[in-house]
């Protein structure tokens, strides 16, 4: 197991646990040495974030930099506080499901510059994401975009960088593991990231290869490459093991990543939810729009609205029994003032997830930010519940969820 290194100092800050999660401390092997917390954003990020511009104030770098939300509404995530929303860059160089076209990265650039300025702090990807030669892509251009980010230098810092490492078989020793993140922090030109994930879980086809991917998370974290762990697709059960491995060990579990939207909601996804509760960890909600199919964009009556591809397949499949349901986002989207797709992503925050929507250009990233500053209220909740119990077939969860 490689050795623990020292952090560069930084302000302290306590790790939040429920709890719920005291019968994992009890267990806990002899004390380690002090790790230092994860640098938090200097006060000048809030000041500049949510201080009232005055009349032709644009900002450092001729942004005007101010969240879309209040301060309290910001989320422990770990050592952190991240914004209620995410964004997630799964579509940054997959050309398969997403249609990825590199003449789009200027673009994609001012996606990213949008979303910052508006208070986003939490950025999804994975070594994975791409096709073919592409994979790694957007690592590489969130690494790019946030160097290249024009505003202020305190919001540029307070951006946390969340990947997740792919389950790739030949990742079996915490050398090879460490590794993996190192190449991934070449790809983002970083030296360290806020959180490292595991793309999903072995347990179900190679339970062996689970516990060396363990191991090998750890020692991601005690070679001082990232502030915390996450992980992706896990289930309740195998959660509690590894929450119970991971604080024997002293690391940190700061998320649980899984699908989570009015599609896929069922007793799998509310046993994860508990889960995440009990061991006070934060539950970031990937898909939050159903791959689109909340965005109210498509139809069956018009075949030609349909994506092409696997989503296309899915969506014939879904949207026949989803009407019902689309009827009610859309009346209270017309009484709010909103789309479906802000009032998709709204549901998903006032569950407590921190939903991660993606953009491919600046429309949807305008329209996703819409989600923010305002909240569903119980009763339209509760509509919206009912109304999701009776679409008759609903998103398959991920193959690689366990239970």
């Amino acid at each position: 197991m490689l050795a623990l290194q020292q952090r560069p100092a930084a302000p302290a800050a306590l790790r939040h646990r429920s709890p719920a999660a005291a019968p994992f401390r009890a267990s806990r092997r002899a004390p380690r040495p002090a790790r230092r917390a994860a640098p938090q954003p200097p006060a000048a990020f809030f000041q500049t974030l949510f201080k009232r511009p005055s009349q032709g104030d644009s900002g450092s770098g001729g942004l005007a930099e101010k969240p879309l939300y209040k301060p309290s509404e910001m989320v422990n995530m770990g050592p952190f506080k991240v914004s209620p929303m995410g964004f997630g860059t799964w579509s940054w160089g997959n050309k398969l499901l997403w249609g990825y076209d590199e003449q789009r990265d200027p673009e994609l650039q001012d996606v990213f510059n949008l979303v910052v300025r508006s208070g986003i702090n939490l950025f999804d990807t994975a070594d994975s994401y791409g096709t073919g030669k592409l994979n790694g892509r957007s690592e590489q251009l969130l690494g790019q975009f946030l160097s290249e980010y024009p505003g202020s230098s305190a919001t540029r810092d307070s951006v946390r960088i969340a990947t997740k490492l792919a389950a790739y078989p030949w990742r079996l020793t915490p050398k090879q593991w460490v590794g993996a993140c190192r190449e991934t922090l070449k790809r983002m030109g970083q030296d360290r990231i806020a959180l490292a994930q595991l793309h999903w879980s072995t347990a179900n086809y190679a339970p062996l290869q689970e516990r060396l991917m363990w191991d090998g998370l750890v020692a991601i974290y005690e070679e001082g490459l990232v502030d915390a762990v996450g992980l992706s697709n896990y289930g309740p059960r195998q959660l509690a093991k590894i929450g119970q491995y991971l604080d024997k060990r002293g690391v940190p579990l700061a998320a649980v990543q899984v699908q989570y939207s009015l599609l896929s909601r069922g007793p799998e996804q509310a046993a994860v939810k508990a889960a995440c509760d009990d061991l006070g960890v934060a539950l970031i909600s990937y898909s939050p729009l159903a791959l689109g199919m909340l965005t109210g964009k498509y139809s069956m009556d018009d075949p030609s609205s349909l994506p092409g591809g696997p989503r296309g397949f899915l969506f014939k499949q879904v949207l026949p029994g989803l009407q019902p349901l689309l009827q009610v986002m859309g009346e209270i989207a017309a009484r709010r003032r909103k789309t479906m797709s802000q009032v998709a992503i709204n549901w998903c925050m006032c569950q407590g997830t921190v939903p991660i929507p993606g953009a491919k250009d600046l429309a949807q990233a305008k329209e996703n930010l819409g989600a923010l500053g305002w909240r569903l209220s119980d009763g339209e909740v509760r509509a919206l519940n009912e109304a999701a119990d009776r679409v008759p077939r609903g998103m398959q969860q991920n193959v690689f969820q366990t239970r």
